[in-house]
C-alpha cells in the first residue's frame, strides 16, 4: 500500500459510499485510477466488507456488557465448540480469545438489565465448556471507533 492507497481508505472508512469522482479531489488521483485502487483493495483483502452502522441507543439496544467466559478445559476441541456456539447469537457482538485470567472476552448488546439476564441464563450458561462467566455493565459509552488506523 503506497499513500494514496492509505488516503483512500482513510476517506472510504468515513463514508464508503463516496463517489469515485469525490474520492479522487480529497485524495490527489483521478476517478478512475481511484476506482482502479479500490477494486485491488479489495481483491487483495485489505478491504473485506460494507457495513451500515446502527445507532445502538436508537435501535433500543442501550445496554452493553463485558463478559468474561472461563471455559472448564483449554482443549482445542472445547475452544472450537465454545467459538461456533457464540457466533450463533446476535446478541453476542464480538468475542475474543484472551491470555489472562479468563479464557474468552464476550461484548453483549443488550436492552437492558432484565434482557441480560435472559441472556446469561439462556444463552451463556449453556455455552459449551463454560464454566464461570464474570459480568460487566458499561455505564456509558464514551467513544467507539470503526476505523483502523494506519
Amino acid at each position: 500500500m503506497d499513500r494514496f492507497d492509505i488516503a483512500i481508505l482513510h476517506v472510504l472508512q468515513e463514508d464508503a459510499r463516496t463517489p469515485f469522482a469525490e474520492l479522487g479531489e480529497q485524495v490527489g488521483l483521478s476517478p478512475s485510477a481511484c476506482h482502479k485502487r479500490v477494486k485491488e483493495l479489495w481483491r487483495s483483502g485489505i478491504i473485506t466488507q460494507e457495513v451500515v452502522l446502527v445507532d445502538e441507543r436508537e435501535a433500543g439496544l442501550e445496554t452493553s456488557v463485558f463478559v468474561q467466559a472461563t471455559l472448564k478445559n483449554q482443549q482445542q476441541s472445547t475452544l472450537n465448540a465454545f467459538e461456533k456456539a457464540v457466533t450463533l447469537h446476535p446478541e453476542i457482538m464480538e468475542c475474543y480469545l484472551m491470555a489472562g485470567l479468563s479464557d474468552y472476552l464476550l461484548r453483549i448488546l443488550c436492552r437492558d438489565g432484565a434482557d441480560y439476564e435472559r441472556i446469561h441464563t439462556e444463552i451463556l450458561t449453556r455455552l459449551p465448556g463454560v464454566d464461570r462467566v464474570i459480568t460487566n455493565f458499561a455505564i456509558r459509552k464514551v467513544f467507539r471507533r470503526t476505523a483502523t488506523p494506519i
